[in-house]
């Protein structure tokens, strides 16, 4: 029988889904269920999804690294198998039960008896962690008695592991972080790689190879924010680079590049943009005119029309509304003067 502090946890540790930052909300849920239930060290582990490797994201007398390697080895055994196929998370007093279906008892096996067994632990209760059909991590509860974990205990887990799995998932509110538009296509770039997110479209930014530098500069300079405005195929988008400073610990290791298509702003023709982001860095006419292989006379009519198009009245009002509305598409050397957030050296 599920007592009342037990229900208390299991709905606090739900209601944990709703903050913005997981890495404080997984180790809350620890805390949550070491009040429903008896432990003396637990890990909450979360699938990079570029790797497949598993994280440590929150834990209770475990060291990360202790946990990450124990995890890599048990992911190799019959018994993982059987916590991802299992509705109820296996046990360790349970076990007898679904030991035909892996062969041996965990008890008899050589994790329990070379990992868990002399780490002082008798009894243990794992559960996979899944959020929208995907495994995302894994939770373990371990203790020094034997006998803990009954059924009630691993009922108990199960019905916050849909909880746990939303906290556990690097992905999962990435977006909803940053208020994304509706028809945006998003992606945390990496350093290894691109991780796509749940529910949005892939950035098609992310398919110019001309593209990837200026994430990589910017994910170097330090800085917040960067928008600019970016041909795809035909047509245009609406880039902004974010540096993720909420979410999982993985995702704060990422940059969220998100692209939504656009028209490009004030009737501006792409030979005006560029013109106008070599203008809002500070380059003269002429040095416009030597880098893009035009004569002054051209520069200077350039910058005719698109005072007109943009109605500044002045060079310098021009080069404020562009680095205010990001009406940009800069090269990855231009970063220091449009990245918004640079820290202060």
């Amino acid at each position: 029988m599920v007592s009342h502090h037990q229900l208390a946890a299991a709905t606090r540790i739900g209601m944990l889904t709703r903050e913005r930052d997981t890495a404080s909300a997984c180790a809350q849920a620890l805390h949550e269920l070491g009040r429903a239930l008896p432990l003396d060290a637990a890990t909450l582990l979360t699938i990079d999804p570029i790797t497949g490797t598993h994280l440590q994201v929150a834990g209770i007398g475990y060291a990360a690294l202790t946990s990450e390697a124990l995890a890599a080895e048990f992911v190799s055994t019959p018994w993982y198998a059987n916590v991802v196929r299992q509705t109820l998370p296996p046990s360790i007093t349970e076990d007898a039960e679904d030991a035909a279906s892996v062969g041996q008892r965990f008890r008899n096996g050589w994790f329990y008896a070379e990992r868990v067994r002399p780490a002082g632990f008798r009894d243990a209760l794992t559960g996979a962690l899944r959020h929208h059909g995907r495994l995302v991590g894994l939770v373990n509860l371990s203790i020094e008695g034997s006998g803990t974990y009954d059924t009630e205990a691993r009922c108990l887990l199960a019905s916050v592991l849909p909880a746990l799995g939303a906290l556990a998932d690097p992905t999962a509110h990435t977006g909803d972080l940053h208020d994304l538009p509706v028809d945006a296509g998003a992606n945390l770039v990496t350093a290894e790689g691109v991780i796509d997110l749940p529910g949005r479209n892939p950035a098609e930014v992310l398919g110019d190879e001309a593209f990837r530098p200026l994430v990589e500069a910017f994910a170097g300079s330090g800085g917040l924010r960067l928008r600019v405005l970016w041909p795809v195929g035909q047509g245009w988008h609406r880039v902004v680079l974010r540096r993720c400073t909420a979410g999982s610990p993985l995702a704060r290791r990422a940059v969220l590049v998100s692209a939504a298509p656009t028209q490009l702003p004030y009737g501006l023709s792409p030979r005006e943009l560029e013109v106008l982001t070599r203008a809002a860095r500070g380059q003269t006419n002429q040095a416009i005119a030597q880098a893009l292989f035009l004569s002054p006379r051209t520069v200077h009519s350039h910058i005719e029309h698109l005072l007109r198009k943009t109605g500044c009245a002045s060079r310098a009002e021009a080069t404020a509304l562009a680095v205010r509305d990001g009406v940009l598409r800069p090269s990855p050397e231009d970063l220091e003067h449009f990245v918004e957030g640079l820290p202060v050296s």
